[in-house]
This record gives C-alpha cells, structure tokens and sequence, in this order.
C-alpha cells in the first residue's frame, strides 16, 4: 500500500514537473521580449552570446523603450485598433447571433445550402477572397475609410456556426410557448435565447475582436494612405523605420500580444464552452 502511494506521488510529481517543461518553452519566448523591452538597447543582446542566465533578467531595469513608442504614436495606434476591433465586435454579436437564430428556428428553400457555404466562407484563407474584396470596396469609394475595416470583417462564418451550433440545442418548447403568448420573434430572441447564449456570445466576441486584432493583409490594402494605422500595420511600419532599436521593437511586440492576452484569460473558460459547442440539449 504504501508502495503504491509511492509510486502515485512520483508519477504526479513527474506529471508536473513535465507541465513545467512544457509551459516554460512555451512562455520562455514571451518572458525574454519583456525583459528585453525593459533593458536598455544597447544590452539587449548583451547576455545572448554566449548566452547567460542575466539574458532573462531585465538588468538594468529602464522603461525608456515604452515610452519611446508611445511618443512616437503607438498609443493613438493602439487607440485605432481599439475602436475598429470593438465596433466590429459589438456589430458582428448582432449580425451573427442574428443569423444563427434564422437558421436554427426557420425552414425556408436553399437553407442547407447557404448554411454550408457559410460553413466553407470561414475555411477559405483570406488571400481568396482578398482581390475581389479590394475591388467592391474600391467601387464603393471606402478606401482609406473607416468602414472598409469594419464592414467586411462584420459578418463571420465562424461566429454564425457557433450560435446556429447553440441555439439549435435550445428546446423548441421556448419559442413555442412564447408564440403562443404573442411574443414577436425579436423578444424571443433577447429575452429568452441571447441570456442562455452568454458562453456564445463571448466566444463569437472574442474570435471578432483577436480576428481584427490580428488583421494585417486587409488594413495594408483598404488603407493604401495608411493615415489611420491598425496595430499590425504600424508594428511593420516602426520595424522597418526604426529597425535597429530592438528594444522598442520588443516593447511593441510585448503590447501587441498581452492586449488579447489579457481578455482571453479571464473569459477562457467561456471561451472553450462556447467553441466546445456546449449548451442546453433538448
């Protein structure tokens, strides 16, 4: 018996150890561009050849790279990002969850069709789809315009899987009861289906805000004047003109990862549900 206990606690302390292992090669990159962006240009790369412990310790300790960026506009870029990523977001909660609630309440001819090319639209890389975007938004006169960030990015095939996914596992039995009390499609949907699709909702937010987040290809074309600079965009932009202060392009990098980061750790439990498909089974 104790034998076995033995072996138990070994094998979980082995199970641990190799957790450890594993999440410090995969944080190790993330931990030295902070210590990086936290040092001095001139010692970034100071303990790197041969490479030393000190290499993962930011010594000296100086925030001049942060606020070099921020003189430079990164914050007004970031700002940008913000207001594109939000907007988009909150549009997309509309117009996806939307379309997830027709497809799962209402029958109507072609519905398996346009279900499934809406299901392919979210596989096919952007680069597909990229030339005849450019050419609709040039012919609508949105270049250099706000809107050519947003509109197209509104409307996911991901985010209407997910709540079609969703709202189809809701019972039947809802809607029919509160039809039968009169209540419009529109009330059913606000007052009964979008409280029970909260996990969806942050997951089909979340894949629209990291999605446009993450946008580099689509804001370098829809604003060749490139007088309103998204986050990727502009990293590229001060890489290439201030491509030897590694520290700033360190400070950067840092802002650029931890703004999403730092929304997907709290709600990551929500997030998986809702990917996961998870809800209420009839």
């Amino acid at each position: 018996m104790a034998a076995t206990t033995v072996r138990r606690g070994v094998g979980l302390g082995l199970r641990h150890l190799a957790y450890a292992v594993i999440a410090f090669i995969f944080v190790l990159p993330l931990w030295w561009a902070i210590v990086s962006s936290l040092r001095p240009n001139g010692e970034v790369f100071a303990d790197i050849f041969p490479f030393t412990a000190k290499a993962l310790l930011p010594s000296p300790l100086t925030l001049e790279a942060y606020s070099g960026i921020f003189e430079r506009g990164f914050g007004m870029i970031i700002g940008n990002t913000m207001l594109v990523a939000l907007i988009t977001m909150v549009a997309g909660l509309i117009v996806n969850g939307a379309a997830g609630f027709a497809f799962a309440m209402f029958q109507f001819r072609g519905k398996t069709i346009i279900l499934t090319l809406i299901i392919i639209s979210f596989m096919l890389p952007f680069e597909a789809i990229a030339l005849p975007l450019y050419t609709v938004t040039q012919q609508l006169g949105w270049l250099d315009n706000i809107a050519a960030l947003i509109v197209p990015s509104v409307a996911n095939g991901l985010a209407v899987f997910l709540f079609y996914q969703f709202f189809s596992q809701v019972p039947k039995d809802y809607a029919e009861a509160a039809r039968l009390d009169g209540v419009s499609w529109l009330n059913i949907l606000l007052r009964i289906y979008v409280p029970l699709s909260v996990p969806t909702c942050i997951s089909a937010a979340l894949l629209l805000f990291i999605f446009q987040w993450e946008a580099f290809l689509w804001p370098l074309l829809a604003m060749p004047s490139q007088q309103f600079k998204v986050i990727q965009v502009g990293m590229a932009a001060f890489q290439q003109q201030y491509q030897t202060i590694w520290n700033q392009l360190f400070a950067v990098s840092v802002i650029t990862a931890l703004i999403p980061i730092a929304l997907l750790l709290p709600l990551q439990r929500y997030y998986v549900q809702g990917l996961a498909g998870a809800g209420i089974k009839g």
